[in-house]
């Protein structure tokens, strides 16, 4: 194709940015017929295609400080802005996520109306539920039942859905 899809493809394969990348003079021809990710990969193999090295202009100061921050150090409570829960963002994002997605498959389904789809997402978002189990118990006592295999076949389309990202 040409030295610009070579290059975007290379940067995604290396986890690089474009800039990053750089094509070795030598072997257009060969870098002009790549098609395919697996044709750039090749080139990547054959050093046609490179990644520069990652330069870390750090200080001597920043080092110092994260040398002593992994030892654990400036980590107290005064240096603290936010619960313990907030600043373990992660598990909240995890959580939230397959929540919502549970929900806007039940959604899809028929399952859920309009009005319960919101109610459910409001409580969700407010972190009502501790996992997609508790919110699916909370579900089946305001008397939205799932079946065994409803449940596996939602399961299944949640493991897809992470699949593709």
């Amino acid at each position: 194709m040409g030295a610009k899809f070579v290059k975007r493809i290379a940067s995604e394969l290396t986890g690089r940015g474009e800039n990053a990348i750089r094509l070795n003079s030598n072997a257009r021809e060969e870098i002009g017929k790549a098609l395919t990710r697996d044709d750039v990969r090749k080139l990547i193999k054959n050093g046609s295609v490179f990644a520069l090295k990652e330069r870390h202009n750090i200080s001597l100061n920043s080092k110092d400080l994260r040398r002593r921050r992994s030892k654990g150090r400036g980590r107290g409570q005064g240096r603290r802005h936010g619960s313990a829960k907030a600043r373990l963002g992660r598990r909240w994002k995890k959580k939230i996520r397959s929540q919502r997605l549970l929900l806007g498959i039940l959604k899809s389904k028929g399952k859920l109306d309009r009005q319960a789809f919101k109610h459910y997402y409001a409580l969700a978002k407010g972190n009502s539920f501790a996992d997609k189990s508790s919110l699916l118990l909370h579900m089946s006592e305001e008397g939205i039942k799932l079946s065994e295999s409803e449940l596996k076949e939602i399961n299944e389309e949640i493991k897809k859905a992470y699949k593709a990202k």
